[in-house]
């Protein structure tokens, strides 16, 4: 099994490992272009976006600057708006729906790292230096209809149902139901959204 299916299938993976690290690189240039774009650009944007993101569907509007791990594990339904300075660590695949309204500073992560620093990093080398640290991974899953609050941070396995609002500040430790709207630190469910 290669480290970049380890990595999609949540097993302890090498971040270090080549395949990953070249995608990780072209990655961080495609941002670095779409971010340094002009603003009015819309068709290199769109050129930048087909050949970053996994998948998306019509109407995707993404303010820089943005930020990503690998980019090809990001999908995006219909009609979603990212506002500026957010943060998708794609190890795994970030799926959002249709009609998601993402804030400014939203960060999504899909990987950790064990909490044993052995685990992390292993053994030392002879020379006193450490490999990479190992990371595993779990997908985030973002329904239709969701409005995300600035500054909310979605931790690696949650999944958000549809016609949510998730409020401003919040750090969504645990699934989320349909029809609700939910904040806070951890993020617990306020009432139905309806």
């Amino acid at each position: 099994m290669s480290e970049k299916e380890k990595m999609l299938a949540g097993q302890l993976y090498d971040c270090g490992d080549k395949e990953l690290l070249d995608r990780w690189h072209k990655a961080k240039d495609l941002v670095r272009d779409y971010n340094q774009t002009d603003s009015a650009n819309l068709e290199e944007k769109e050129r930048i976006l087909n050949e970053l993101l996994g998948g998306r569907g019509k109407n995707l509007w993404i303010t820089a600057p943005f930020y990503v791990d690998y980019g090809e594990n990001i999908y995006f339904g219909n009609n979603c708006e990212v506002n500026m300075n957010c943060t998708f660590l794609d190890d795994n695949k970030i799926v959002i729906g249709n009609n998601a309204l993402i804030a400014p500073n939203v960060q999504i992560y899909t990987a950790f790292h064990p909490t044993n620093a052995d685990d992390r990093f292993g053994k030392p080398k002879e020379d006193g230096s450490f490999e990479f640290c190992k990371t595993r991974t779990a997908p985030v899953v973002i329904g239709d209809n969701v409005w995300i609050g600035g500054g909310a941070v979605i931790l690696p396995g949650v999944t958000i149902g549809d016609n949510v609002v998730i409020g401003a500040g919040s750090v969504v430790t645990k699934n989320i139901p349909s029809n609700t709207v939910a904040c806070g630190n951890p993020c617990r469910v306020m009432r139905e959204n309806g």
